[in-house]
């Protein structure tokens, strides 16, 4: 065989790549496809309960509906006109910002202090971790009961410990000017077992050397938390506050169970409000309008929160 043969190429040598690349291609396919058998389950319930639900909604806040929810007419943009003339509307939005800022910012800070006390080793934390964890095994139903009876006028235990201070009982849940205040402090010891489990988390995520290097540089240990701890738990902070935003504009079992909107609609937040719409008054057209109105707010939240606030996140 000359040298020249021996140079050029031979076409089973030409096969075997094509051949490489044809069987790379059908096995990532069949990953795919496996990949999406895998996910079909899930993908199937997100289709029946979250995309058809929405797609449904955009079309019926264009329509008209009968008591029984089917359409009666076509209306248009009547539903959000109507919607952003309303000033019911404008108060129970009101309403929910003050819900959310009465009860997002305390229920972070409040778990950030119970965090930063128990997550070292002593003995005995694990007895105050479980305790402080506790409301997240309680559901809203049962917890509303729970403090219902705690601010009932008369037998509630919040009217008790005041007259032992000498101080006059409260109508907790009748007044307007402390509904709003009630459900806020019931929300708070809600959430606190979810802040609280996720905020430990990310304290104990902070390695031991790090402090150790503080204490050997002298620092204190409010320095420490502040200079040091709070940025290394920044991204769990920024969590929490993205998915806290996000409950408080949907709270509705606690204002339903508890207030029912009222006082003179001090508690009537938007998807309260939304729900009267829809399923009390039957006007499911007005009703699914607002649920996308609310839809579009929290979207525009989140946002400003990724926009702005990611920012200060220090992540490692």
């Amino acid at each position: 065989m000359s040298l020249l043969e021996k140079d050029l190429p031979t076409t089973r040598s030409l096969q075997r790549p094509a051949a490489k690349v044809r069987s790379l291609r059908s096995d990532r396919w069949r990953e795919h496809l496996l990949a999406y058998i895998f996910l079909a389950p899930s993908l199937l319930l997100f289709a029946l309960f979250l995309f058809y639900p929405m797609l449904k909604s955009v079309y019926l806040s264009f329509q008209l509906t009968d008591p029984r929810g089917r359409v009666a007419a076509f209306a248009g943009w009547d539903n959000y006109h109507e919607l952003f003339a309303s000033e019911k509307f404008y108060q129970s939005l009101k309403v929910t910002l003050s819900f959310t800022l009465l009860t997002v910012p305390t229920g972070i800070l409040l778990a950030l202090i119970l965090a930063a006390l128990t997550h070292n080793k002593l003995r005995g934390m694990r007895l105050f971790q479980f305790v402080f964890s506790l409301p997240v095994a309680v559901s809203v139903g049962t917890g509303s009961v729970m403090w219902m009876i705690l601010f009932h006028p008369t037998l509630g235990t919040l009217n008790y410990f005041l007259s032992l201070l000498g101080l006059p009982a409260l109508n907790w849940l009748a007044d307007p000017a402390w509904a709003l205040l009630s459900v806020s402090l019931m929300t708070v010891w809600m959430n606190l077992g979810f802040n609280y489990i996720v905020l430990l988390s990310g304290l104990q995520g902070v390695s031991e050397e790090i402090y150790e290097s503080a204490k050997i540089d002298g620092s204190g240990p409010l320095r420490t938390f502040f200079q040091l701890t709070l940025p290394l738990v920044s991204p769990t902070l920024f969590f929490v506050s993205v998915v806290s935003v996000i409950g408080a504009f949907q709270t509705f079992g606690q204002i339903h169970i508890l207030t029912k909107g009222g006082p003179m609609n001090s508690t009537d937040v938007v998807v309260y409000n939304i729900y009267q719409d829809a399923f009390v008054n039957f006007r499911f057209g007005t009703g699914s309008a607002q649920a996308l109105v609310l839809f579009a707010i929290i979207l525009v939240l989140t946002f400003i929160q990724f926009r702005f606030l990611e920012k200060k996140v220090h992540y490692q």
